[in-house]
């Protein structure tokens, strides 16, 4: 990739945030947004904040960010809201309990997206942290995708090339089964515009549009990323993948795209009869935690079982309480960071 002078390439970049009491975590990921090498007057922050009543408002006004009244019945409609008021040529989604890896990241995923035209975004490596548990580093830097099931289900991408520090990825041919989208990922606003985001955003779908209609190909950075404190133990897991399965559902009810049915290599019915077997969660135990010489893999057997009680919890729940407006915000799990 050729180099960019800097004082040429500092295009407006929108920081897109959905919240509600993030608590703590809020201030660290704001802390690694403002210690990013990109000029603070190019990007802007902006929270879609769903009534927070723990101070998130005033500690986001504190920062210079922007804070929308989300009312909306899920933090996808949040994004939406937060994406119509956006300026920026570069969207990147954050949550809360992400953190950035690297105060380069932004600077280079901007950079690689604007020399790659034929990719749709970037993507980030999800890395481990002193301040998350060996089993949080399991959920996202092990499996990536912080669910077994949904670890499964999805097609393993492909390193085409590396150029420096930019990775260039795609799917199997034949599969769009893989979630994109959320996490520290930069989308340019252009593509989102090309395929009506603001009016039908949830993160998967975006990147699913965009790979249907021949974008393919997206960026990571080498060794740069998220922290994502996505969960701290088992039990607070399964409550997590409850509310996520809730969640799941109520935007299918109203919006019927699923990556997981974009041929992925194991149906959903086999993925949940894997992951209560027993022995197929153990057999990846044992050849991934031999191939990354990572003992968290143990976790795997456990988060399994955990996995499915949560997401049966889910389809129950959703079952008897789906048209609950305030049901995802009543079934938020707290997240916290190790001291």
């Amino acid at each position: 990739m050729q180099s960019v002078p800097q004082t040429d390439f500092w295009p407006i970049i929108s920081i897109i945030m959905p919240t509600l009491n993030p608590g703590v975590l809020l201030e660290n990921a704001l802390d690694s947004i403002a210690r990013q090498t990109y000029p603070r007057h190019r990007y802007e922050i902006i929270l879609a904040d769903a009534q927070s009543s723990d101070g998130t408002r005033e500690l986001a006004g504190k920062r210079g960010a922007i804070v929308l009244d989300d009312r909306g019945k899920n933090m996808e409609e949040g994004k939406r809201l937060a994406l119509r008021h956006a300026t920026g040529d570069y969207i990147v989604f954050m949550d809360a309990d992400n953190e950035l890896t690297h105060p380069d990241y932004l600077e280079l995923a901007v950079k690689a997206l604007a020399a790659q035209p034929q990719a749709l975004g970037v993507e980030s490596y999800y890395l481990p942290s002193p301040r998350m548990s060996s089993f949080c580093a399991y959920l996202t830097h092990c499996l990536h995708i912080s669910d077994p099931m949904a670890w499964l289900i999805s097609a393993n991408p492909r390193l085409v090339a590396r150029e420096g520090e930019v990775e260039r990825w795609v799917l199997p041919s034949g599969t769009f089964s893989y979630p994109l989208g959320a996490n520290g990922f930069v989308f340019r606003r252009s593509d989102l515009e090309s395929v009506k985001a603001d009016e039908k955003f949830q993160d998967t779908h975006v990147a699913l549009f965009l790979m249907r209609r021949g974008q393919r190909e997206w960026l990571r950075i080498r060794g740069r990323g998220v922290h994502h404190y996505y969960i701290q133990n088992l039990w607070r897991f399964v409550q997590k993948r409850r509310r996520a399965t809730v969640h799941f559902l109520r935007v299918q009810a109203e919006m019927p795209v699923n990556w997981m049915r974009e041929k992925p290599p194991v149906p959903l019915w086999l993925a949940a009869f894997y992951c209560v077997s027993f022995f197929g969660p153990l057999w990846h135990t044992l050849r991934c935690g031999w191939r990354d010489r990572d003992w968290r893999w143990c976790w795997h057997v456990p988060a399994c079982l955990a996995s499915v009680t949560g997401n049966a919890w889910g389809v129950w729940t959703y079952r008897r309480r789906g048209k609950d407006r305030l049901i995802i915000a009543q079934l938020r799990v707290k997240q916290t960071l190790k001291p």
